[in-house]
Parts: C-alpha cells; sequence; structure tokens
C-alpha cells in the first residue's frame, strides 16, 4: 500500500514538472541580437554618425533597446588597437560586425573573424585591401558602404584650383598608419598634378607632426592643401582648420564637418549617409541575407560646401560658379 502510494505520488511529481516546463520556456524571452560597433574613431567626434546608422537601422526595422543591442568599442584614432576590440566583440558572438571608420577597422575585422558578417563604411578600396572579392559578389562574410578614390581627388583638385587660379603648389596631408594611404595619396597627386601643379606630400600621424607639415608648407611655397577624411586627420580637424588659418593656407577638406568648424571649402560624398546605407545593409543581414549576395554599395550623395567668411579673411573671392554649384554656403 505504501509503495503504490509513492509510486503515485512520483508519477503525480512528474506531471507536476512536465506541465511546468512550457511555461518556463514560455516565460524566457527570446535574446535581442546584439551588433558589434567596431570605430578607429572616437566617441565624441562620432555622436552624428551613430546617429546616422541607428537611422539606418530603423529604415530596416531594427531600433536599439526595442529589438537590437549595440555593443561599442572604439579605438579612437590608434589603429593598434583596433585588433583587440575586434577580437573582444568576436568573444562577445556579436550578430553583425560594423567596421566603422574606414579600411582600418575594416581589416581589422575581417582578420577577427570568417564567420561573422561584417559590414564595412567608407572603404575607398574594398577589392585591393583584400576585403571583398568583388564589388557586385563579395563573397565571404563582409560586404559594405565603398568610397570613391580617384574621382573625388580629380574634383577636388579643380575646385581647389578654380578657386585659388594663382596656385602653382599644393599638398596632400596623408596619415601614413592608414592601411590605404598610399592609395589615397596616388590618386591625389595624380588629380593635382593633372590641373598643373606641382605637388607634395606631408606625412602626419601626431599632434607634433600637424604642426610640422604646416610649417612646412610655408619653405615649400604651397599655396593649396588637400584633407583626405581620414579617423586620426578627422579627429584633429578643429587643430588643422585652425593651422590652416594661421598659415593663410588655402585647403579643400573631404567632408563638410571641417567647413563648419571654419575651413574654407569641401567636397566629397557624405560620410553621415555611408553609416546610415551601413545600417540599413546590419538590418537586412539580421532579417537572413549573407553579406556575400550584397554588392558593395557606392556613395549616392556629394556635397559641395563653401566658407565665405574664411574664404574673405584668406583673400579669395569665390567665383559665381562655385556659389551656383555649392549645396550649402556659409556665410
Amino acid at each position: 500500500m505504501a509503495l503504490d502510494i509513492a509510486r503515485r505520488q512520483f508519477i503525480a511529481g512528474l506531471g507536476g514538472t512536465a506541465a511546468a516546463w512550457p511555461l518556463a520556456a514560455r516565460a524566457q524571452q527570446p535574446a535581442i541580437p546584439v551588433i558589434g560597433f567596431l570605430s578607429s574613431r572616437s566617441p565624441g567626434e562620432s555622436g552624428g554618425l551613430v546617429a546616422a546608422f541607428q537611422q539606418g537601422l530603423r529604415e530596416a526595422g531594427f531600433v536599439e533597446g526595442q529589438n537590437l543591442a549595440i555593443a561599442f568599442r572604439w579605438a579612437e584614432g590608434h589603429y593598434d588597437r583596433l585588433p583587440v576590440l575586434a577580437v573582444e566583440l568576436v568573444d562577445l558572438r556579436v550578430a553583425v560586425l560594423l567596421a566603422a571608420g574606414g579600411s582600418p577597422s575594416a581589416l581589422a575585422a575581417k582578420a577577427a573573424t570568417s564567420t561573422i558578417p561584417i559590414v564595412f563604411s567608407a572603404v575607398t578600396v574594398p577589392v585591393r585591401l583584400g576585403l571583398v572579392a568583388s564589388l557586385n559578389r563579395p563573397g565571404g562574410n563582409v560586404t559594405g558602404i565603398g568610397m570613391f578614390g580617384s574621382e573625388l581627388w580629380a574634383k577636388s583638385a579643380e575646385l581647389l584650383k578654380e578657386l585659388v587660379p594663382t596656385m602653382a603648389v599644393t599638398a596632400y596631408l596623408m596619415n601614413p598608419s592608414t592601411p590605404s594611404a598610399e592609395i589615397y595619396a596616388q590618386a591625389a597627386v595624380a588629380a593635382a598634378s593633372a590641373q598643373g601643379l606641382e605637388v607634395h606630400v606631408l606625412n602626419a600621424s601626431t599632434e607634433q607632426e600637424l604642426d610640422e607639415a604646416f610649417a612646412a608648407l610655408i619653405k615649400l611655397g604651397a599655396g593649396g592643401l588637400m584633407v583626405p577624411n581620414e579617423p586620426f586627420i578627422d579627429s584633429q580637424r578643429h587643430r588643422i582648420v585652425a593651422l590652416a588659418a594661421r598659415y593663410a593656407i588655402p585647403a579643400i577638406y573631404g567632408v563638410r564637418e571641417y567647413v563648419v568648424a571654419g575651413g574654407l571649402l569641401s567636397y566629397g560624398a557624405s560620410i553621415p549617409d555611408s553609416y546610415r546605407q551601413a545600417g540599413i545593409y546590419v538590418g537586412r543581414i539580421l532579417k537572413g541575407e549573407k553579406p556575400a549576395d550584397l554588392p558593395v554599395q557606392r556613395p549616392t550623395k556629394f556635397d559641395l560646401v563653401i566658407n565665405l567668411k574664411t574664404a574673405m579673411a584668406l583673400g579669395l573671392t569665390v567665383p559665381q560658379t562655385l556659389l551656383v554649384a555649392a549645396d550649402e554656403v556659409i556665410e
């Protein structure tokens, strides 16, 4: 009798446990995907870029804090930190890894994982760097948003020459720590040479080297300067704009943020828009598409921005043709 009672209690206990299993399973909410955000830049200068990335995610149906989370890692211009930061994000088992801030972060991300999908932003020569097999068919686990190179510098050199017609010597500012620095420089030199200009490449990867580069401009007799959008250089834009004003050097920049800060003029693709496009790609991957099947996108929005106050301070008269062509004129 006692044995039968014990057996019935045991069976009843099993039934109660079995009934509880689906309740427990229903109580466990599915984990939301985590996006790894690896940037060679610093958070202080990247607020607008993060917002643009989040906008792209929203366009794809994803909102941070609701149906996804973002884990940020910032190298703050120290590219040697990127490999460790990339491995940290891989160890978190992120669903997708955004490589932000150009080629340094993209190369670090690719070296860290061959399985987690990677989306890069603002890389000029992804095929030559080995990030993708081709623009139309990336292959592997990497795709993203590319940037134009030589085409942009050809236009930038033309614009600078139009604004400073007496210029005979110009210079290109380069951070040699950037993996694609030489490729950028070659394009810029070829573009300026095509305008009949003598071109000098000035290296700068520290604040002191920036000061030395501007001092060298005077010795070279340079009448202008071309400044690319590059993570370290961009992080120093206020210093660069101030140096250009101190030495009275007309400079053309790759992004409008320099002109807003007091620079002379800029021409280039919209970097925030490239982050928005990257956000859309991340969303598409979260929905099941594969990086190998997503072609590398190219910029669709380009801006010419002119600061009239800076032009006046430099004693330059902006041609009417440039004013008409400008997307934005800051007075």
